[in-house]
């Protein structure tokens, strides 16, 4: 174990911790002057140095007395789409937006709370797009995130603030929120590891929502290895969210090194069908980004995988079916910011009809205003059955496509996203070059299964690209245990921003 503090994984991290080579303040307090230092990126929308501190010296006590929970003195970040306990985290919850600036959580998020029995030591809140809206992470009422690897680039979104502040070493591990992407889509951009687990196996209770059917939270991380510890924390059945799966959580850990049968050494995917849809690799996927994940998956190859080709038939669907019933459900759940309960009042208003309408103006951005449009419009009398209905009835038709794909092979891997990062306002005239881009996310979060971005090397311009594999309901051992595969083998999770953040010590 070599290098800053900064530069440790979370198993690195663990390791040091264990064998007492550092202690948890020493490493909490590394972490915070690395985000003091790098404040410039955005990434952080507000730290909590003393509590932070409190929780170091109470994780290395714990450690001391035996009694330390399998993450005790790891310093991590939340996305500000989770609530924290303002009395004792003292950090707001806004879901980047000025509806909650003013928002003072009285509970934890179970995510939150699960991660903290862990033994964590939370060092603040990051930046996301405004309800968890966006794909550049530029929807946000604090201002946009900077890629680390060029800060005239997006760093993606929604989950833009936690792949920026991993790639930047600014923590070694963030969670995140899946709806169509955002966890998966930034993880490629930033070139770090993310994973969105099946629907249902991470509580939703305390996630500011806004499409409930598509919501779900995930780690991110620099290595499959890291994600599947928290993973392992974060999971579970929760009485309190009606949306979780009622059964136990998978051994995730363990099935980072778990051999197939019949594996032998040196071809640890021996056995592993991978399938490739051929909707995956259109002609207008960017060269750059099909390069390097033909790359990666010639590895998988050699590692022992099968390569079988499969059809998605129905993934260009995908996008009008997802820009229906998401902006349905946030229109739905959106309405509860009146001005009159929480967040966001009016100074000056007349009448009750008039607060609401102002409240509403003043704190929703231009891109949560335009989804709640759209999805009160397909859920308005005469429209429900011509644009809602016939979405749902083709998301069920989506996922039986992925159905009959899983019958011929265990995985299946593609892209990410058809380009690399774009630039800085690139896009934020033309809202529906941005809904595009999602293209490869949107059908796994369709059907609720897992999906994860592993770096696969660099596109043009020297920026990352991110290997996309989907997995079987509840199979996130499956896909856990090839990225783990694929990493042992390969230096692209090491790959680190060019003379950026990454590299540079916080000044003292």
């Amino acid at each position: 174990m070599s290098g800053a503090l900064h530069t440790l994984s979370v198993a690195e991290q663990l390791h040091g911790l264990a064998g007492r080579r550092f202690s948890a303040l020493e490493l909490t307090e590394a972490m915070l002057a690395r985000a003091r230092a790098h404040a410039d990126l955005g990434a952080f929308l507000a730290l909590d140095e003393q509590r932070a501190r409190e929780q170091a010296r109470a994780a290395d006590a714990a450690r001391a007395a035996g009694t330390a929970g399998p993450l005790a003195g790891v310093p991590i970040a939340h996305k500000d789409i989770f609530v924290t306990d303002y009395a004792r985290t003292g950090l707001p919850s806004t879901a980047g937006s000025k509806m909650l600036a003013d928002y003072r959580s009285p509970f934890d998020a179970t995510v939150v709370a699960r991660l903290a029995a862990a033994g964590t030591v939370t060092l603040g809140k990051l930046n996301c797009d405004e309800f968890a809206m966006g794909s550049a992470n530029e929807n946000s009422a604090f201002g946009p995130v900077l890629n680390p690897w060029d800060r005239t680039r997006v760093p993606g979104g929604s989950s833009g603030g936690s792949a920026a502040a991993v790639a930047a070493r600014l923590v070694a591990a963030a969670t995140g929120t899946d709806t169509g992407g955002s966890i998966r889509q930034p993880a490629a951009f930033c070139g770090i590891t993310g994973i969105k687990p099946t629907y249902g196996v991470c509580s939703r209770y305390g996630m500011i929502a806004f499409a409930s059917s598509l919501d779900q939270a995930g780690p991110m991380a620099r290595t499959a290895e890291d994600c599947a510890l928290l993973l392992a924390a974060m999971a579970g059945f929760d009485e309190r969210d009606a949306t979780s799966a009622e059964r136990a959580p998978d051994d995730y850990v363990a099935a980072l090194a778990r051999p197939r049968e019949g594996a032998p050494a040196g071809r640890p995917l021996q056995g592993l069908r991978i399938g490739l849809p051929k909707e995956f690799f259109p002609a207008a996927l960017a060269e750059d980004v099909g390069r390097a994940v033909r790359t990666a998956l010639a590895e998988l190859e050699r590692l022992g995988a099968t390569l079988v080709d499969v059809s998605l038939p129905r993934t260009e669907l995908s996008i009008p079916v997802y820009y229906i019933i998401a902006p349905a459900e946030a229109s739905s759940n959106l309405s509860r910011f009146d001005g009159v309960r929480f967040g966001h009042r009016a100074a000056q208003h007349g009448d009750l009809l008039d607060l609401y309408k102002k409240s509403r103006a003043e704190g929703f951005g231009p891109e949560v205003k335009r989804r709640i449009m759209i999805g009160t419009y397909v859920l308005s009398h005469g429209y429900y059955d011509a644009y809602y209905l016939q979405a749902q009835k083709l998301r069920r038709m989506i996922a039986d496509d992925f159905a009959a794909c899983f019958r011929d092979c265990d995985l299946i891997a593609g892209p990410v996203a058809p380009t690399v990062a774009w630039r800085l306002g690139e896009q934020a005239g033309d809202p529906l070059r941005a809904y595009l881009a999602d293209i490869f996310t949107l059908p796994a979060s369709l059907a609720g299964l897992p999906g994860m971005s592993v770096p696969a090397g660099l596109g043009a311009g020297g920026l990352p690209v991110g290997l996309q594999l989907i997995g079987r309901h509840f199979d996130e051992g499956t896909l856990l245990h090839a990225a783990h595969a694929l990493q042992r083998a390969t230096d692209f999770h090491r790959l680190e921003p060019p003379g950026s953040p990454a590299g540079q010590e916080p000044k003292p």
